[in-house]
């Protein structure tokens, strides 16, 4: 049996590194070094075909590279390169909240990009007799029973088409689900990712025969959501499973040094305070300024230190963080940290503070708290189910919960959670992978299993 782990949009977009295009990076690798129970092969899907994909990263040239070597490799290069900008112009007005811009701005950005792909495909037919050229992927043929795993954020891709042919031909489809929040928390999305991603979960309940969540909570929400669009019969024929993600952060380079500002701000012996994650409304930093802010009227030294890329709907908060009073003194913010640096911060902090609405696992509560670093999280189903009782929980309806936590912990030395960090252990992505390799495997066994009417 094969799987066929789908990584579309991280095949495209190798620079991304928000926590999909981690999970994805890390699954796959795990997956490609040891998968003794089945042969898993990483795939992308472009312009109707399915494709092995032979290096997530970018290639590199090499010394004896000839000259049509190294423009195939520079055209694929500036090709990803191409599609990356589209997908950020694809986020903004008016293409956000308009299919119909969308599909404008797709089609015409597809015309222009023959610029690129016709010298590139002409460059590889005169070469095709040259085996030592370097390839990020090549055709793959499908087998009867092979599984389609849609591990990518798949919603963002038009492969549906494919996808079906694809399980006309016994191909089973399994969908990896990350979080449903674009259904139940509409308020934090774009209207356009909204409307995608409604559309999306209507295809791939009917589709996939399976389903993969990355939490226990999210599992549950599937289940009725399922239900829900389905009806109770239909839904009782798919099978459901979840399991957990590593914590490693692997572009992690011991060669490169920390951002400069950020080993300054910890030359400072006052505390730090972290909030990983990307800026937009459902993160909550608001809350989180709003409380550090009543801390320093009260005279506290604890600093807060925000960390991650701009997103959306975040305009005002930003602006609010770039004109604030404490902003270098008491109040930092890094946008484009990398691994290395991502790590530097987590062992020199004091603790990660998280206020999110809601989410689907929580990556960064895992990554911190493998480090040894206490976390402060609200107080919402998933992190209980990830921190148990080693996190500190507080109340979203007041910010002077999480005041009354930051003092307790600086006045005291303690950590408020019922139990210390350093008894909480956690797998890493090796241990994740297995987990969705079983996982999956669960699942299949119990259709085989199952009485005829649930099948």
């Amino acid at each position: 049996m094969r799987f066929l782990i789908e990584c579309t949009y991280v095949y495209e977009h190798p620079k991304d590194n928000s926590g999909i295009q981690r999970v994805v990076r890390n699954i796959i690798r795990e997956l490609m070094t040891d998968s003794p129970e089945v042969e898993c092969v990483p795939v992308m899907m472009n312009d109707g075909k399915l494709y092995q994909v032979l290096s997530l990263a970018p290639l590199k040239l090499s010394m004896s590279a000839t000259f049509r070597q190294a423009w195939i490799v520079k055209l694929d290069h500036l090709r990803n390169r191409y599609w990356w900008y589209h997908s950020r112009l694809e986020r903004l007005r008016p293409f956000n909240s308009s299919l119909v811009a969308r599909r404008l701005l797709f089609w015409s950005c597809r015309l222009a990009s023959l610029a690129l792909l016709i010298p590139l495909r002409t460059l590889e037919w005169l070469n095709r007799q040259d085996t030592s050229i370097p390839k990020r992927a090549i055709p793959l043929q499908v087998t009867k029973g092979d599984q389609l795993v849609l591990l990518d954020s798949s919603w963002h891709e038009d492969f549906f088409p494919l996808a079906e042919k694809l399980k006309s031909e016994g191909v089973g489809i399994v969908s990896v689900i990350y979080d449903l929040i674009p259904l139940t928390h509409p308020q934090f999305c774009h209207e356009g990712l909204v409307k995608v991603f409604d559309q999306w979960f209507d295809w791939i309940a009917k589709t996939a025969d399976g389903f993969m969540a990355i939490s226990k909570t999210i599992s549950e929400q599937v289940a009725v959501e399922l239900e829900n669009r389905l009806g109770p019969v239909e839904a009782k024929k798919r099978w459901h499973g979840y399991f957990h993600l590593g914590s490693e952060l692997d572009l992690v380079n011991g060669e490169s040094d920390p951002d400069a500002g950020l080993g300054k701000m910890f030359l400072d012996p006052a505390p730090v305070y972290l909030m990983v994650s990307t800026i937009e409304p459902r993160k909550n930093h608001t809350y989180l300024l709003d409380a550090f802010e009543q801390l320093w009227k009260q005279g506290s030294n604890v600093r807060l230190c925000v960390i991650g890329k701009v997103g959306w709907k975040c305009e005002k908060l930003v602006k609010r963080i770039k004109n604030h009073p404490e902003l270098g003194r008491r109040l930092f913010m890094f946008n484009k940290l990398n691994d290395t640096g991502l790590e530097y911060a987590y062992a020199n902090a004091r603790a990660l503070v998280f206020p999110s609405y809601v989410e689907g696992f929580g990556l960064p509560l895992v990554e911190a708290m493998q480090r040894g670093l206490p976390v402060m999280a609200s107080d919402i189903p998933v992190f209980r189910e990830v921190g148990s009782d080693f996190m500190a929980y507080f109340d979203l309806g007041s910010t002077q919960s999480l005041v009354n936590l930051v003092q307790a912990f600086e006045s005291s030395g303690v950590f408020p959670a019922n139990r210390p960090v350093e008894a909480w252990h956690w797998i890493g992505w090796k241990e994740a992978s297995g987990q969705l390799i079983g996982g999956i495997l669960d699942g299949l066994q119990s259709r085989t299993t199952a009485p005829p009417d649930q099948v």
